[in-house]
């Protein structure tokens, strides 16, 4: 199949119609490119907020909750697209309001008109701290016509033990937003460490660029990337493909799934195979006094 990972830009959007023309855009080009599966990244669905002004898209929590109140449409959107090009579409995450505080939701669309959510697991100290973002629902697994497929949100992916839950995902989608050079990098490191242990493929997206109308998007730093474990019948680095830093834009490679299946079964090693024989895996190493 034919991956593709965005690399997106933030709009300030003066109408509905905008968003969904930049959308509807955005998807039938990776359509027509061949792509079956398209990876939106973390935060994207932030530039909803400004559909409500200037002032609420400024307003830390005001933006959250105007967000939230137009996912059920962007949804709508999404699932169309879906269907009409046949694609699987991981939709740029948002703020979804809970009885207590929103949870950074992504949305998984089914050409079949199935779909799914999953919430970020560990918020970053901004989120916490600054956003009162919480952590939501489960881990899951997908199961689609492609594969299975997980879902890490930007900082899941530097936690091992969450990827391990998802040892049996063929794929696993990254999408991320990140405000540095070295965020990109935590993600990305992540994303390929993780695709190392469980000898998978990794879906790296990234929002990019400026938009000052958010305190919590106002500038972001990211690529589109897909990786795989660095074994036999994948790159030496790992690497099936990346697009440069701070370009909007896709990012595509070609990904064999048999291949994942071969390299777990046989490759020169067997990561995933191996992981509970790591010494000290129960917190609780051995401590030798040297004087």
């Amino acid at each position: 199949m034919k991956i593709a990972a965005a690399a997106y830009p933030l709009d300030f959007l003066e109408t509905w119609e905008q968003y969904a023309e930049k959308l509807t855009s955005w998807v039938a080009e990776a359509a027509q490119e061949g792509a079956e599966l398209l990876v939106f990244p973390e935060y994207g669905a932030m530039e909803l907020a400004t559909l409500a002004g200037a002032d609420v898209a400024r307003d830390l929590e005001a933006s959250l909750h105007a967000v939230s109140d137009r996912l059920d449409a962007a949804d709508d959107l999404h699932a169309r697209l879906a269907r009409e090009h046949g694609v699987h579409i991981l939709a740029a995450s948002g703020p979804a309001a809970t009885e207590t505080r929103p949870v950074n939701r992504a949305r998984f669309f089914a050409p079949s008109g199935q779909s799914g959510v999953q919430d970020k697991q560990i918020m970053t100290m901004f989120e916490r701290d600054d956003w009162k973002v919480i952590g939501g629902g489960p881990l899951r697994v997908f199961d689609t016509a492609l594969g299975r497929i997980g879902v890490l949100i930007c900082y899941d992916c530097e936690y091992p033990l969450l990827a391990r839950a998802l040892k049996d995902c063929d794929i696993i989608l990254v999408p991320s937003c990140t405000e540095a050079l070295a965020g990109y990098w935590r993600v990305r490191i992540g994303a390929m460490a993780r695709a190392l242990e469980a000898q998978c493929v990794t879906v790296m997206s990234s929002t990019v660029g400026e938009a000052r109308w958010s305190e919590a998007v106002d500038v972001t730093v990211g690529a589109g990337g897909i990786f795989g474990p660095p074994d036999t019948g994948f790159p030496s680095d790992g690497v099936l493909a990346v697009g440069p830093i701070g370009k909007p834009g896709w990012t595509y490679a070609e990904v064999d799934l048999d291949a994942v299946a071969a390299v777990r079964k046989s490759g020169v090693v067997r990561n995933r195979a191996h992981w509970d024989e790591q010494s000290g895996c129960d917190g609780t190493p051995e401590h030798v006094t040297l004087r």
